[in-house]
């Protein structure tokens, strides 16, 4: 792959400030897109024009650093494409908000997790996928839950305080470096009263954790997510079920931690045993407590920051990386606040 100036053009191909060659041609079907559709979102998101014509994409534009900046990125998921990795919708989010990474080789593949955050290059890897941040934000997080035995995660719906989460401990489960995973959530309603659930305690309960199930299987796979359980190697429960316990070499997730009380909160952290990890996320503008009851998130966040080693990461609207409106549509109720 080389960019230089082409002298003459290809036919019919304007004069361009910059080209670039890319020597597989199957590389850059895929590249492109179907219906070019990746070349069309670079377009939307740099205001530029891209001209493709033979192995060579010529960068159209007014604005020089605009298309220094398309090259860049052409050429980052180009060399994911020779990595034997695939480029999806989220590698061209993650191109456009965290600007140039470091190319990918197929042959560096390392061993230790840790070293998969070589320069500017952050990943987890999980059984069935690779999860790569998306933000700097997102990168800092992801940081700290390798850096950090307590870490907590902070900001609003929609920027993968949960799902990094959730991956990270899949991650650390996979290399050894945890012997199970515990993920559990407040069961707290959100603001409706839904009375009695029929079933079994588990059947109960359920409702309340399935955004751990998502994630979980988003990482491993249903079938392989229910042996695990069986085995009593991932656990999913309510806060509640928490008490009494030392939680030694796991991995433990609490989700939705602004609707857990004072108590429980200081309750939770105290399970905290030798060899594991411990991740606190929550929302602090969807507190689903009752009036007057204050949320633990905002006492721990308080009463633990002065404390080495307890790593506070914060999220913005700007991190949301689900559709675009749900950035929109927090920044509208912050506003109103």
């Amino acid at each position: 792959m080389a960019i230089r100036a082409l002298t003459p053009p290809p036919k019919d191909l304007a004069p361009a400030d910059v080209q670039i060659e890319f020597p597989d041609n199957r590389l850059l079907i895929d590249l492109c897109g179907e219906h070019n559709r990746n070349l069309v979102a670079i377009e939307s998101a740099l205001g530029v024009q891209l001209a493709h014509r033979g192995n060579v994409i010529a960068v159209l534009g007014q604005e020089p650093a605009a298309q220094k900046r398309a090259a860049e990125v052409l050429q980052s998921l180009y060399a994911r494409l020779e990595a034997g990795r695939p480029v999806e919708p989220g590698d061209l989010d993650r191109e456009f908000r965290m600007g140039p990474s470091v190319g990918f080789d197929p042959d560096d593949e390392a061993d230790d997790q840790l070293e998969m955050f070589n320069a500017d290059r952050v990943e987890i890897r999980t059984r069935r996928k690779i999860v790569e941040p998306r933000t700097e934000a997102q990168k800092a997080y992801v940081c700290s839950l390798f850096d950090n035995e307590l870490a907590f995660g902070i900001g609003p719906a929609g920027t993968g305080k949960t799902y990094l989460a959730v991956a990270a401990g899949v991650s650390m489960f996979m290399t050894g470096d945890v012997d199970k995973i515990v993920l559990c959530r407040p069961a707290v309603e959100a603001g409706e009263r839904l009375g009695f659930l029929p079933g079994t305690q588990e059947d109960k309960v359920d409702p309340y954790m399935q955004p751990l199930y998502d994630a979980l299987n988003d990482f491993l796979g249903g079938k392989e997510v229910g042996k695990l359980r069986e085995a009593k190697k991932i656990e999913i429960a309510p806060l509640a079920f928490m008490r009494g316990r030392t939680l030694s070499n796991a991995f433990v997730v609490l989700d939705e931690a602004q609707n857990a009380t004072t108590m429980q909160m200081k309750m939770f952290l105290t399970r905290l045993g030798e060899g594991s990890r411990m991740v606190i996320t929550g929302d602090r503008s969807q507190v689903d407590l009752p009036r007057g009851v204050t949320s633990g998130l905002a006492d721990a966040e308080r009463l633990l920051k002065p404390i080495p080693k307890i790593a506070f990461n914060y999220f913005t609207s700007k991190d949301v990386v689900r559709h675009p409106l749900v950035a929109a549509i927090i920044d509208a109720y912050e506003a109103d606040v």
